[in-house]
């Protein structure tokens, strides 16, 4: 609501805020009409993120852990209309697209005990909140395993991960 009703040139959203999700916001903001260029400006370099981040319309994903001046530069790029990554991110958002691979066989994923519960209580259709009370664990060590398993599965989602681990079951 802020956001449109300051109207500002540029929205910096993080992916992880205080109860919210930035590309959430990012894709509320975009539906609502605003005006504002917006940007992720995050610690992650994962492709999938930088990949849902384009997808739902942002214009430009910089990595907090860059140089102040050269941020200066990259926002100003996008307050010039362009669509503006932090160095070495384009590569690996091509290589991304490029090996889209089919997800690992259950067995060969290498995954831990842990990330095996939690994909498949993913796979029963329960929130970070509810898997981190569950398993006695914080939000932030869920999410951390989360990362991990759908990257050791080749997987972009967690609904990906649900329907993987709803059709793999029995494996393992």
């Amino acid at each position: 609501e802020m956001a449109l009703r300051l109207g500002p040139d540029i929205i910096l959203l993080d992916l992880n805020m205080k109860d919210m999700n930035g590309i959430e916001v990012l894709k509320t903001l975009k539906v609502a009409g605003a005006e504002a260029r917006i940007v992720m400006l995050t610690v992650s370099d994962q492709a999938d993120d930088l990949i849902a981040a384009l997808r739902a319309g942002a214009d430009g994903y910089l990595l907090k852990e860059m140089e102040p001046e050269i941020l200066l530069v990259k926002l100003k790029e996008v307050a010039e209309g362009e669509l503006t990554l932090s160095e070495g991110l384009a590569a690996r958002l091509a290589h991304s697209l490029r090996s889209d691979a089919r997800p690992m066989d259950p067995d060969q994923a290498g995954l831990t005990e842990q990330e095996r519960r939690i994909l498949d209580l993913i796979a029963g259709g329960m929130s970070n909140k509810a898997i981190a009370r569950e398993l006695n664990i914080s939000d932030g060590t869920v999410k951390v395993h989360v990362k991990h398993l759908l990257k050791k599965l080749n997987l972009r989602s967690r609904l990906e991960a649900a329907v993987w681990a709803f059709e793999h079951r029995g494996h393992g």
